[in-house]
């Protein structure tokens, strides 16, 4: 089996963004007067958009539409200028997105997150990474778990379902992937707890971005196998150089 085309989530699965998350959260809040949270509460809010994430932030009296319209403009108009303020990269990721480039596989971002930080981040923290598509969170577009954003990345991909693999660290991630029918990975170190991704029942759980390529190679076997500028993923199978071509 060999998966051409990996499709990333983003929050809690290439970026910790949860401070800067929290900080523009809890300006929202307090500029309007109401309680603010702390960061850990704040992550287990993160996953289905920023209305859901304002909507179970305030207190559950205020929850009106009018009441998250307001708090969503104060979010916004803050996160906007601070989202790469404290927000990085999590270990290995951005050698992890190299090796797979270089091994021919395309590269999506998937995200719950409104479309122009979407892009903003990945674009920031991720310049020399080519995904063929990048997508967030826009107008008329239905968020994850609807397997409609995937269905998009795989369509402009020209890659069959059998042939891509969904990573995520949330059951919003994987329940993503099981309505677009296609497999998915699960990280442990993001913002969902582990027992929530068993639940689910990923093709695996992996705890360390190394891993995706260490155990399992075989997802990412190049099709040119003379090739020498190879992947850490393939040294299990004696497959590396230690000089470049």
């Amino acid at each position: 089996m060999k998966k051409q085309l990996v499709i990333f989530d983003l929050d809690g699965t290439l970026l910790d963004t949860v401070a800067d998350i929290a900080m523009a959260t809890n300006h929202a809040l307090s500029t309007l007067g109401f309680p603010t949270h702390n960061e850990e509460t704040i992550k287990g809010f993160v996953g289905n958009g920023v209305s859901k994430l304002l909507e179970r932030a305030l207190p559950e009296e205020k929850r009106t539409e009018g009441d998250i319209f307001l708090v969503r403009q104060l979010f916004t108009e803050y996160y906007d200028k601070h989202n790469i303020d404290l927000s990085t990269p999590y270990p290995d990721i951005p050698e992890l997105l190299y090796h797979l480039q270089q091994a021919g596989v395309k590269l999506a971002v998937a995200s719950n997150k409104y479309q122009s930080a979407t892009e903003k981040l990945v674009a920031h923290y991720f310049p020399n990474i080519n995904f063929i598509c990048v997508l967030g969170q826009r107008a008329g577009i239905p968020v994850k778990p609807s397997p409609e954003i995937v269905n998009e990345i795989i369509a402009s991909s020209n890659v069959c379902k059998e042939d891509a693999l969904y990573i995520g660290d949330s059951g919003v991630d994987m329940q993503t992937a099981h309505n677009a029918g296609i497999d998915a990975i699960a990280v442990s170190w993001g913002f969902r707890p582990r027992k929530e991704l068993e639940e689910h029942k990923p093709l695996a759980i992996i705890d360390s971005a190394p891993e995706l390529e260490c155990y399992f190679p075989t997802l990412f076997l190049p099709t040119d196998m003379s090739c020498t500028r190879c992947a850490r993923c393939y040294r299990s199978l004696q497959q590396c150089c230690s000089m470049d071509p």
